[in-house]
């Protein structure tokens, strides 16, 4: 990287803003992250400011079976370098899993 580069992490780091990102990144990669079966029942909404992971589960019955896991999952992201300090599982309504919404700036432009 180069002297721009080098700053902008810098930057990142002091401000606090590097550990978000590297938070929001669960979301990006979370099937990586967690494997393939407990992604195929639920789905990462968000990270909160308060280092809280969303995530939206198939089922109550999954939900309970992922809330018990939830310190393995937390302990495996932090071994990632993806630290958060806890997981809201919520049951989603239907059999599927939505992904989720994503939210784009868009300019007014005139």
């Amino acid at each position: 990287m180069g002297p721009i580069g080098d700053a902008l992490d810098e930057y990142f780091a002091r401000s606090g803003i590097k550990k978000r990102i590297d938070q929001s990144q669960i979301v990006n990669e979370w099937t990586e992250l967690v494997g393939a079966k407990v992604s195929s029942v639920c789905s990462p909404q968000a990270v909160d400011p308060s280092g809280t992971l969303w995530v939206r589960v198939k089922s109550a019955a999954w939900m309970q079976e992922l809330q018990m896991m939830s310190p393995a999952i937390i302990h495996e992201l932090a071994r990632r370098g993806r630290r958060i300090k806890r997981i809201r599982w919520v049951a989603s309504s239907g059999d599927t899993v939505k992904e989720p919404r994503r939210r784009y700036f868009r300019p007014n432009i005139q």
